[in-house]
């Protein structure tokens, strides 16, 4: 039996590249380990635990979690013309699956001084990614957004912690080991609500600045598309409308995971991070641009929750840009220039090592890359499925 739930395990490390998902896929392994026929603790029915083995391996395929971001091909776009922005939810360099519309709370594009709802017809789905299709307008800065909404999501301590660790959250695990909670386990809500600020045209205008109102939102305060690489980007945080002090705040880019060698997917302490900065007590930061390049900030802000059923509510901001391409520069080609990158980003082979600000260091098993979303999905459940007709013949 150990053997066989521990080769399952290896199998999902193999094709998962989320320390959150491998935490969630192990607790949920450690479940059914209880629950197949010839291993019932209790005298219930063998259709009672089927029912709650299918229940497990429909969570262990669904509730998994993934880093979101808006990304285009290239960041500076024609006016009047046709574009595309997609929905990555996965690494900033691959996006392993597509969001439901009836997850999308917002949607917004604001361009030309306005901001339009956009319609669910406008999005349609390829290769693990959620695109929207639409049409530019007049030159100027455009911003787009997405906010999704809560879901909740149970793991163990050992889990919980592992993720807070790799997705930078290190307040909240500083706080559990300062306060011997690091043994507690966690029902954690969590949305997430990202934006892109884009250029249309040459001419710069003030839509940057929009606030779309999500829970937590990076607003910056310059114009992105100011910013030359050697320059700091200066943008302030705010949570709830207000300015949110003391808070971590990562920069990263594709150029950076690709240097590095592997990226993980939601959430996760990225490959990709090129600096980690706090927010002063107005809630702003500079974050230095080193090159040019597509850039990502991200943030996860997690506190305890006092709402029944729960222990623990977070909510994720990115916000993404580029600089350097410019069409005005003459020195960039877009359709095949060195900085140009396709649909699926990097995906890159070998272990991945990463040494931190304080000079530690950790290592992470190779990244599969280019198979789409549904394959993972599949082998999940041939794994499941094969775990079953084992236990039956040992009947």
């Amino acid at each position: 039996m150990t053997t066989v739930v521990i080769n399952c395990r290896n199998s999902l490390q193999k094709h998962c590249t989320s320390i959150r998902k491998l935490a969630f896929y192990r607790s949920t392994l450690r479940r059914i380990c209880y629950i197949w026929p010839g291993h019932q603790t209790s005298k219930q029915p063998n259709s009672y635990h089927m029912k709650k083995l299918l229940l497990a391996s429909v969570a262990l395929a669904l509730f998994s979690s993934h880093d979101m971001y808006l990304k285009l091909d290239s960041y500076f776009l024609q006016p009047n013309t046709a574009a595309s922005i997609k929905l990555y939810n996965g690494t900033f360099s691959t996006s392993e699956n597509t969001i439901d519309r009836n997850r999308m709370l917002d949607v917004s594009l604001v361009g030309d001084s306005q901001r339009t709802a956009v319609d669910t017809n406008q999005w349609r789905e390829e290769a693990g990614m959620t695109i929207l299709d639409f049409t530019t307008g007049d030159a100027g800065t455009w911003v787009a957004g997405v906010s999704t909404r809560a879901r909740n999501i149970e793991m163990e301590a050992e889990a919980f912690n592992k993720y807070l660790e790799h997705d930078g959250v290190l307040d909240m695990l500083n706080w559990r080991e300062e306060n011997d909670k690091l043994e507690e386990d966690a029902v954690e809500k969590y949305s997430k609500h990202v934006k892109t600020v884009f250029q249309v045209g040459d001419k710069r205008t003030d839509d940057w600045k929009t606030n779309l109102g999500y829970p937590i939102e990076f607003i910056p305060l310059q114009n992105p598309y100011n910013i030359h690489s050697g320059e700091a980007l200066n943008a302030r945080l705010l949570w709830q409308g207000e300015p949110l002090a003391n808070q971590l705040v990562y920069l990263g880019t594709e150029e950076s995971a690709h240097e590095h060698g592997h990226s993980h997917d939601e959430g996760e302490h990225d490959h990709g991070v090129v600096a980690q900065v706090r927010t002063n007590d107005q809630g702003e930061f500079y974050a230095k641009i080193p090159h040019d390049g597509r850039w990502y900030l991200r943030t996860i802000y997690l506190v305890e929750s006092e709402e029944e059923g729960l222990t623990h509510e977070s909510n994720w901001a990115t916000l993404t840009f580029e600089v350097g391409h410019s069409h005005t520069d003459g020195d960039h080609d877009h359709a095949g220039g060195h900085h140009h990158h396709g649909d699926d980003g990097h995906s890159h082979d070998g272990d991945g090592v990463h040494t931190h600000d304080d000079g530690t260091t950790h290592e992470h098993p190779a990244e599969e890359g280019g198979l789409p979303a549904y394959i993972y999905w599949l082998a999940s459940f041939a794994v499941v499925a094969g775990l079953f007709f084992w236990f039956n013949r040992k009947e």
